[in-house]
C-alpha cells in the first residue's frame, strides 16, 4: 500500500533533473517514503513493460515486486545520462526476459512476420478507435500481437517513448523498431478492421 501524496514530493517528481538528482540522493539515504512516491509515479511504466513479456498476471507482478527491490538496491548506479523512466523500464524489460530465460516461459507469438493478412489502407488505426472504448480496446489488441511489437508499441505510444528512448531501454536497433512499429501499426490496423467488420456484420 503507497502512502498519500505529500505536494512537495510531487512538485519534485514534476520537475526538472536537477530536482530528480535530489529524489535519488534522498532514496539512498534511505528515505522510504520518498521511494514509495517514485513506485507510486512508474509502477504503471514497469507493469506495461514487464506484462508485455509476461502475459500471465501472477508472473508479471512478481516480476515487477523485483523490479522494486532492484530499482531501490540499485538507484545509486543511476548516472542521470538518460531519464529516470528510461532506466527504470530498462530494469523492468531485463527481469523480465530473465525470468522468461530462467523459467523457460515461451511466448505464443514467436513468429514475428504474424499469421494474418495485412491490407493496405489509408485509414488510420485512430480513426478506427473512435467507435470503441478506445483506451481497454487498444490495450486487448496490442496484448494479441507477437511480444516485439506490443512492447514498441507500449513504449512508444502509451508511454511516449522516443525512438531513442526505446533503443536505450531495450538494446534494440533504431531502424529495427522503427520497421517494428511500422509492422506493429499494419497489423494492429488490420485487427481492429477485422472485429469492427465482425461486430457490425455479426
Amino acid at each position: 500500500m503507497f502512502l498519500q501524496p505529500n505536494k512537495k514530493i510531487d512538485c519534485l517528481f514534476d520537475s526538472i533533473k536537477m530536482e530528480e538528482k535530489e529524489i535519488i540522493d534522498l532514496i539512498i539515504k534511505g528515505d522510504i517514503k520518498v521511494f514509495s512516491f517514485l513506485v507510486d509515479k512508474y509502477q504503471n511504466l514497469i507493469f506495461n513493460v514487464v506484462k508485455r513479456i509476461l502475459p500471465d498476471q501472477m508472473d508479471a507482478e512478481d516480476v515487477c515486486q523485483e523490479v522494486f527491490v532492484k530499482i531501490y538496491k540499485g538507484i545509486g548506479t543511476f548516472k542521470n545520462k538518460s531519464k529516470l523512466s528510461t532506466w527504470i523500464a530498462k530494469i523492468a524489460y531485463f527481469t523480465a526476459l530473465n525470468y522468461v530465460k530462467k523459467n523457460k516461459k515461451s511466448d505464443t507469438h514467436e513468429d514475428l512476420e504474424g499469421t494474418m493478412m495485412i491490407k493496405e489502407d489509408t485509414a488510420e488505426p485512430d480513426e478506427l478507435l473512435v467507435k470503441k472504448n478506445t483506451a481497454e480496446y487498444l490495450n486487448k489488441l496490442i496484448a494479441s500481437l507477437p511480444e516485439q511489437y506490443r512492447l514498441i508499441l507500449t513504449l512508444y505510444h502509451l508511454e511516449e517513448f522516443s525512438i531513442q528512448e526505446i533503443h536505450d531501454t531495450t538494446g534494440i536497433a533504431k531502424g529495427t523498431i522503427k520497421n517494428y512499429l511500422f509492422r506493429a501499426r499494419k497489423m494492429l490496423k488490420d485487427k481492429i478492421k477485422y472485429y469492427l467488420k465482425d461486430e457490425y456484420e455479426g
